[in-house]
């Protein structure tokens, strides 16, 4: 089963990281996907900028209206995903569990499914 987990950080938490921190931070997740590449589990590993370099899309009634940043003032912002094969929501819960990242926020874990059509 593939599992999405979604990283959200504690903004002011990750805010406080030294350039140093930073660096180790970012090294003990490369060498945490790597491990989890190896073993299988990793499918795809992304980061995202922070949320003030988004644009958030809505269209309504035939038009697209584009904002700058965030819809909504959070105290958490998600940071990146991680998408995994796991036999099932246990495995994927311990795996998400070993992620450096989530000393500084929480992982989200949901399964996903591919939408497929019933002729297909």
């Amino acid at each position: 089963m593939k599992f999405l987990c979604q990283v959200w950080f504690e903004t002011s938490e990750i805010a406080k990281l030294s350039e140093e921190e930073g660096r180790k931070l970012t090294q003990d997740s490369v060498d945490n996907d790597n491990r989890l590449r190896e073993s299988g589990h990793l499918i795809v590993a992304n980061a995202l900028r922070e949320p003030e370099t988004a644009k958030t899309v809505r269209v309504r009634s035939g038009e697209t209206a584009v904002t700058d940043g965030p819809f909504t003032e959070m105290k958490e912002h998600l940071g990146g995903f991680v998408l995994i094969e796991a036999r099932d929501m246990e495995e994927a819960t311990e795996i998400a569990a070993t992620f450096p990242v989530a000393r500084y926020g929480m992982i989200e874990v949901r399964a996903a499914f591919d939408i497929r059509f019933p002729n297909e």
